[in-house]
């Protein structure tokens, strides 16, 4: 579903991806680990088309990036990815349901398909007591559910996340964590997530480390193993 070819960049004389090559499938919730400085953050962007590489190619739900003008990349950015970042940059004037509008509003939805989308996705977050509530009315876990709901309004292809978990309490976290797993089990949703987190790296479906913008390792989990992680995890996240 994505497929990533001998992606370089370089910021100066500084090479910071040095020939990137991975294909994530369908459905899978993959992680990028690695030290600072790796290149994650800036992988992750040029997978969203918020930057460019010096060279290689980005496929991503059979559309070649590199083969779309200003205009389309935009719109191929609102409607086949979906971004959440780790201070959830919700618009502070505007209530939950408004903010999860956004982008099907960009995306030229009417208010009434935008909002029946972001109603039940609400729903799904167990927020739908919240929809009128503004972010400073929502705690740091209801805030990065509603950056969640806003990233899957346009029910996008794959869901970009940096370091989504980066700023929350250890239940908030695992919260976070388990809504990843369920949106993936239920929808087939597909995740691409640099962290910092080791409990989420362990029990993500790949683990791909990055070292000095190149791919050094990968891990697997399999579903057992899977399961018996995340069992682990939302245990230490209820103490």
């Amino acid at each position: 579903m994505i497929d990533i070819k001998d992606i370089k960049k370089s910021f100066g004389t500084l090479e910071v991806l040095k020939g990137i090559d991975l294909h994530i499938n369908k459905g899978q919730i993959v992680s990028i680990v690695g030290p600072s400085g790796a290149g994650k953050t800036t992988l992750l962007q040029i997978i969203g088309t918020l930057d460019k590489p010096d060279c290689g190619k980005i496929v991503v739900n059979g559309i070649d990036t590199s083969t779309l003008n200003a205009k389309k990349i935009s719109d191929f950015r609102n409607q086949q990815i979906g971004f959440v970042f780790q201070f959830h940059q919700l618009l502070p004037e505007f209530t939950a349901l408004e903010n999860i509008m956004i982008p099907a509003y960009i995306a030229g939805k009417s208010n009434k398909e935008a909002k029946k989308r972001a109603l039940e996705l609400l729903d799904f977050m167990g927020l739908a007591d919240r929809a009128s509530h503004k972010p400073n009315e929502l705690s740091g876990g209801e805030k990065q559910r509603v950056a969640v709901a806003r990233a899957l309004v346009n029910n996008p292809a794959v869901i970009l996340a940096d370091e989504p978990s980066g700023s929350l309490d250890s239940k908030n976290k695992a919260e976070l964590h388990q809504l990843f797993f369920d949106l993936r089990d239920q929808f087939g949703q597909t995740f691409v997530i640099v962290t910092h987190d080791e409990e989420l790296a362990r029990i993500t479906d790949r683990t791909i480390h990055l070292k000095d913008g190149l791919i050094v390792n990968e891990d697997t989990i399999s579903t057992e193993e899977e399961n018996t992680e995340r069992n682990k995890t939302s245990e230490h996240g209820e103490d």
